[in-house]
């Protein structure tokens, strides 16, 4: 059961990258390598249950902050971005 959980979380990490690459704009690429992060947070938790293995959680948390930072930044300095150019945050970009 946990194999499959695991093949599950590889797959909607796989879907993730894919919006991440072909998403319409920067926001929706942005939220697939947050998804992406977040998946990949269970998957190690997951991991660490399966291998027995309890430190990996404090290795998923580790992960979940430093995915929590780089998105908040990443999504900070397109905001900015989009200041100093000039344009709009519209959904046709």
């Amino acid at each position: 059961m946990i194999s499959a959980v695991m093949v599950a979380l590889l797959v909607t990490m796989v879907l993730a990258l894919l919006r991440a690459f072909l998403g319409p704009d920067r926001y929706n690429r942005i939220l697939a390598i947050n998804m992406f992060g977040t998946k990949t947070v269970l998957f190690v938790a997951v991991a660490g249950f399966l291998f027995g293995r309890p430190d990996f959680l404090d290795i998923g948390i580790l992960y979940a902050l430093v995915n929590f930072v780089a998105t908040i930044a990443v999504l900070r300095l397109s905001h900015y971005e989009e200041l100093v150019s000039g344009r709009s945050g519209g959904a046709g970009e």
